[in-house]
C-alpha cells in the first residue's frame, strides 16, 4: 500500500476535501490521510510516498522533517530543498534571463543591523547607498515587501521618496524589496499544478479579501494563451509543484508580480466553488500519478531546469 500524506496547518476545507477525493477514486494500493508523525529519527523513512507540503514555511521541525522524508525516497510537493533556498528577489532575477516581464525591482538592507552584528559586519556595504539612482529606477509610485515574505504582511504602497524614508523604519530587520508599481488593466491569479496544470482566475486584489476572485474582465484566447505559457514557464525553471503566479496586465502585457507561493491560498471561501473543485481534483489526480511513479531506491523530488541547467552542461536560458 503506497500512502498520499498531506501535512497542513489551521486550514480544513482542501486538506480534508484532498484526502477525501483521493481515496473516493480508490484506485488499487493508493490511500490518503493526513501526516501522522510520532517521532523523526536521522535515516529513517516515512510511511508516505507522497506527501503534500501546507505547512513547513511556518515550521522549521516539519521542514527537517520532510528533508528527511524526502532524503529517503518520499516524493514531497513542494521541493523542500529548493523551497528552502528560493525567494522573491531570486525569482524577479530569474524572471528576468527566462524572458517574463516583471517590475523592476531592487533588494534593500534591513533598516535595523540584524541581531549579532554592529556597524563593522557591512564593511562592503556602500553608506550611504545611491538612493537616488534605485528611485529613478523604480519610480514612485512604489510597493515595498519583503523579499522572502507571504501574503500581504509588510507591504506598502510608497507615493514618494519621504513616504519610502518613513515606512522604511517600520520594517525593522526585514529584507525588503522595492518594486515598481504596474498600473493595470486586468490581474490574474493562475494556479499551476505538476508544472503542467493551469488554471487561470480573474482576480482584483483592490477588493475585499473575500471578493478578490470576483473580477469584472475576462481574457481572450490569446491571452490565455499567453498566460498559460508564462505561468509554465516559471514553474518549470523554478520546479515548483503547487504554486501561484499573479499576473498584472498593463498595455497588453503580463507582468509577473508574485510567483513564490509554493503553499498558496485553496480555502474554499475564498478562492470559490469552481476553483476549489479544480484544484481539489488536479492535485488529487497528480498525487496518484506521483505515488503511482514512486521508487523508494530513487529521488522522486522534483528539479527544475534551473538547477538541472546549472548543475549539467546545457546552456541555463
Amino acid at each position: 500500500m503506497k500512502k498520499i500524506g498531506i501535512l497542513h496547518g489551521k486550514e480544513r476545507s482542501f486538506p480534508e476535501a484532498f484526502v477525501e477525493r483521493v481515496n473516493s477514486k480508490k484506485v488499487d494500493g493508493i490511500i490518503a490521510e493526513p501526516v501522522k508523525i510520532d517521532k523523526v529519527m536521522q535515516g529513517e523513512p516515512s510511511d508516505y510516498a507522497v506527501i503534500i507540503d501546507r505547512i513547513s514555511q511556518d515550521v522549521p521541525f516539519y521542514r527537517a522533517y520532510l528533508k528527511n522524508a524526502a532524503l529517503c525516497g518520499t516524493a514531497v510537493i513542494n521541493n523542500p530543498f529548493w523551497w528552502s533556498a528560493d525567494e522573491k528577489f531570486f525569482n524577479n532575477c530569474l524572471a528576468t534571463k527566462i524572458n517574463v516581464p516583471v517590475p523592476k525591482t531592487v533588494i534593500l538592507p534591513s533598516h535595523d543591523l540584524p541581531d549579532d552584528t554592529s556597524e563593522g559586519s557591512f564593511a562592503n556595504l556602500a553608506y550611504p547607498l545611491d538612493w537616488d539612482g534605485i528611485f529613478k529606477y523604480v519610480g514612485f509610485p512604489a510597493y515595498m515587501k519583503p523579499f522572502a515574505g507571504g501574503g500581504w504582511k509588510n507591504v506598502y504602497r510608497l507615493e514618494s521618496m519621504d513616504d519610502f524614508l518613513d515606512k522604511h523604519k517600520e520594517t525593522g530587520q526585514l529584507v525588503m524589496l522595492l518594486q515598481e508599481e504596474i498600473i493595470f488593466e486586468e490581474y490574474y491569479r493562475c494556479y499551476c499544478i505538476g508544472g503542467k496544470h493551469v488554471r487561470i482566475m480573474p482576480y482584483e486584489p483592490r477588493n475585499p479579501h473575500h471578493l478578490r476572485y470576483v473580477a469584472g474582465f475576462t481574457p481572450t484566447k490569446e491571452r490565455l494563451k499567453q498566460m498559460e505559457e508564462i505561468v509554465l514557464r516559471i514553474n518549470q525553471y523554478l520546479g515548483y509543484d503547487f504554486n501561484t503566479v499573479e499576473l498584472a496586465v498593463r498595455d497588453g502585457v503580463p507582468y509577473a508580480i508574485d510567483f513564490c507561493n509554493p503553499a498558496p491560498d485553496a480555502e474554499v471561501k475564498s478562492v470559490g466553488e469552481e476553483n476549489f473543485a479544480w484544484v481539489v481534483e488536479t492535485a488529487a489526480n497528480f498525487a496518484i500519478e506521483k505515488a503511482l511513479a514512486h521508487d523508494a531506491k530513487k529521488d522522486n523530488l522534483t528539479w527544475g531546469e534551473y538547477i538541472k541547467r546549472s548543475s549539467g552542461k546545457k546552456k541555463l536560458y
